[in-house]
């Protein structure tokens, strides 16, 4: 439900009815209010005129693609998160997305339990983006951003800039994967070897795990990238 108690409406865009038909059904069972694009020019017509929450969007559409739609939407300003459907092989292609402006992905065949834990995500993501909190909790984790302060299970943990930086990004968009190439323009202005992120990520969560073997906080979206567990 949106604050002034109405549900989130939601915008499945894909040419296939039966996706279409299963995603409404799916989604209305679970109170939000679906609407349905067939291809990227209705879509446009539809968040021109109406008020979306979010995107669920496959990307193989025909004529302007999926990759377009995201594009344009992200030209013209719009921050409706935007949950892409994309094939178990398509690694490229979830990358590409979520370069170009996307917020999550679900792979195909999904299941329904996987994309309403991701439509509730990128909600999360979008209102504290919109109402950024000065202080982030997850699990045994605390973060104090004003006195820039990390505690683990109470005890304080002593971060390097560089680790703090990349633990404030990714606190930044909690719940959201953020790409090895977005991580890296973000807090190495870009021109870094991508090894160099996967070891301040191991001495990180060296810092910040129960388990860094087995990490449930910073969670590795597999050739994609790495995402920061929501907060409580």
């Amino acid at each position: 439900m949106t604050q002034s108690g109405h549900p989130h409406r939601i915008l499945v865009v894909d040419d296939e009815p039966p996706i279409r038909r299963f995603l409404r059904t799916s989604l209305s069972a679970q109170n939000y209010e679906v609407v349905e694009a067939e291809d990227a020019p209705a879509a446009l017509k539809i968040l021109a005129q109406d008020s979306v929450d979010v995107l669920v969007l496959d990307l193989g559409l025909p004529g302007v693609d999926g990759f377009d739609l995201i594009r344009q939407m992200r030209e013209a300003g719009s921050a409706v998160p935007i949950v892409v459907l994309s094939s178990r092989s398509d690694e490229q292609g979830k990358v590409r997305a979520l370069d170009m402006g996307a917020d999550d992905y679900v792979t195909k065949p999904f299941g329904t339990d996987e994309l309403l834990a991701r439509i509730r995500a990128a909600l999360r993501h979008r209102l504290q983006q919109e109402g950024e909190r000065p202080a982030f909790v997850s699990g045994d984790l605390a973060v104090d951003l004003v006195r820039r302060q990390v505690t683990v299970r109470s005890a304080e943990v002593k971060l390097t800039p560089r680790e703090y930086d990349l633990l404030r990004l990714l606190i930044a968009h909690a719940g959201k994967v953020l790409t090895h190439k977005f991580i890296l323009r973000e807090v190495w202005g870009g021109d870094t070897d991508v090894q160099y992120l996967r070891i301040y990520i191991r001495t990180l969560r060296q810092k910040i795990e129960a388990d860094p073997e087995q990490p449930r906080l910073i969670v590795t979206e597999q050739g994609v990238g790495y995402r920061l567990k929501a907060p409580d």
